[in-house]
């Protein structure tokens, strides 16, 4: 497998998780008005350091995309039955408030692909926030998950894809290598929307968000299934994401 390189990035946020979950999740931003706010800094001015970049696009010439899912209301076991039947390398950026009563499950998945990375510990936007209170919720989750799962995770989605310089600061303090957005979402009726336009198809290295189920929404497993199938009628395969970042 040939790895890509990073390349800038834009606003974020998704779905998953498993019956036990409060109901509760992240709201997508209805554009990508935040896309332009960091950019991609190479370096911190006040401390000559290198900051991570924000993706929401792989540069690689691999037929992959990612399927990227945060932690919400989702109630669906058939999703978590979907990963281990098709050993899916999904990237779950899990929440410490809403996905720590399943741990034990998740960590069940890590051997058939999933990728367990960092949403905060309780879901606060960071946008704005003191460089303290930033470092608290992403260093706080760093530390969750190296004790749940024994990996010190390197990837991380900001709520509601709300970012800053600080975050940046933050992120890069806490070990985060990248921060993690979207080029392409699945929404609750299992439509695929695109970020800036383009010509509306999936291209390799594109990073995909899947948005929570809510009471009217097709299932997760159902919604992931029939994006299966587009991504392969396009050519394209699902990728490991931290792999390639």
């Amino acid at each position: 497998m040939r790895r890509g390189r990073f390349r800038p990035a834009g606003a974020a946020l998704a779905a998953l998780l498993l019956p036990l979950l409060p109901l509760t999740g992240c709201d997508r931003p209805a554009a990508p008005a935040e896309r332009a706010a960091a950019g991609n800094p190479a370096q911190d001015a006040g401390q000559g350091r290198q900051l991570p970049p924000v993706v929401d696009h792989v540069r690689t010439d691999d037929p992959v995309v990612f399927l990227t899912y945060d932690d919400s209301a989702e109630r669906d076991p058939a999703f978590a039955a979907l990963i281990r039947e098709r050993r899916l390398p999904v990237t779950l950026f899990l929440t410490d408030t809403v996905a720590g009563p399943v741990y034990g499950d998740l960590a069940r998945l890590r051997p058939f692909g999933a990728s367990l990375q960092n949403h905060t510990l309780d879901h606060r936007s960071l946008r704005g926030l003191p460089y303290a209170g930033q470092r608290a919720e992403i260093c706080g989750q760093q530390t969750k998950l190296k004790s749940r799962f024994g990996v010190r995770a390197h990837l991380f989605r900001p709520p509601h894809g709300g970012y800053d310089t600080t975050t940046l600061r933050a992120a890069a303090d806490c070990g985060i290598t990248a921060l993690v957005l979207w080029r392409a979402a699945l929404d609750a009726g299992g439509d695929l929307t695109y970020a800036g336009g383009g010509d509306h198809r999936l291209h390799p290295g594109d990073v995909v968000a899947v948005d929570p189920d809510d009471a009217t929404a097709a299932n997760l497993a159902a919604r992931t299934e029939r994006l299966l199938e587009t991504i392969e009628e396009q050519g394209l395969r699902v990728g490991n994401l931290e792999k390639y970042l």
